[in-house]
């Protein structure tokens, strides 16, 4: 990792995918690659810093990768690599738990 000492294996992931943005982007990236349009449309809440910086810390994290094709225009993509897609069982459960506690 990034030599940060961590307290358990809970404390590392939520590093990972805690903050506000890195999970929904994760789970934005499920079905497949995206740019960087299709990320702001579908999370219409986040500006376009906070997206970009958000996608440079998962891509540094390997949780995402960026693909550039040296295009005119540019075309870039993300998506997730197999660490990345390790992660959406994880999202999957929250997403089941977050629809079971909202009809509780």
């Amino acid at each position: 990792m990034n030599g940060a000492i961590y307290y358990c294996p809970v404390d590392l992931t939520l590093s990972v995918v805690g903050g506000r943005w890195q999970g929904l982007i994760v789970w934005a990236l499920r079905g497949g690659p995206k740019r960087f349009s299709e990320l702001k449309r579908e999370l219409v809440a986040v500006n376009d810093k906070m997206l970009s910086q958000t996608l440079k810390l998962l891509v540094e994290q390997g949780i995402v990768t960026r693909t550039d094709f040296q295009s005119v225009p540019p075309k870039v993509e993300y998506n997730l690599t197999e660490n990345g897609r390790q992660l959406l069982v994880i999202f999957e459960k929250m997403e089941a738990w977050g629809t079971h506690y909202s009809e509780a």
